[in-house]
């Protein structure tokens, strides 16, 4: 018998209670307004191919992407950047004609117009030609993942 004096000992003229204070219910195994516990889900085979988060195609389409972005910004915004750099630091040569008494500024400002649309046609052009296809082997590919996970 052990010698702590704060053990909990039954008292000798009363029966013991039939559930300890511990345990469940003999009615439901929870509260009534808690649900049961799902099932723990059966361990199946591991998957032959990486995850799709950690594929390759994803670095690829991220540079794509990136190189895409950067080649139309810089298309759009180095014209401009030349522009005010003429500007500020040319401006006799902006002044300057071309032809007909059209100063070479205001032919230049005009041509920012068709510079952008240039910028639009690359990136169009690099989304097709890179970006797109990348995108949709990917699509692909997760809807293949997505079907081989629902037959599991």
């Amino acid at each position: 018998m052990s010698t702590d004096p704060y053990r909990h000992r039954p008292h000798p003229h009363r029966a013991p209670h039939p559930h300890p204070p511990n345990a469940a219910s003999p009615s439901y195994a929870t509260y009534p307004w808690q649900p049961p516990a799902p099932p723990a889900p059966e361990p199946g085979p591991a998957p032959h191919h990486a995850p799709l988060g950690h594929h390759s195609d994803l670095r690829r389409l991220r540079s794509a992407y990136r190189w895409q972005r950067r080649t139309a910004t810089l298309t759009a915004l180095g014209y401009f950047v030349l522009f005010l750099v003429l500007s500020a630091f040319a401006p006799s040569f902006m002044t300057g004609t071309v032809t007909d008494g059209v100063p070479t500024g205001l032919l230049l400002a005009v041509l920012q117009v068709p510079v952008t649309w240039l910028a639009i046609a690359l990136y169009e052009s690099t989304a097709r030609r890179r970006v797109d296809p990348l995108a949709d082997l990917i699509r692909r590919q997760a809807a293949l993942d997505a079907k081989r996970e629902a037959t599991r």
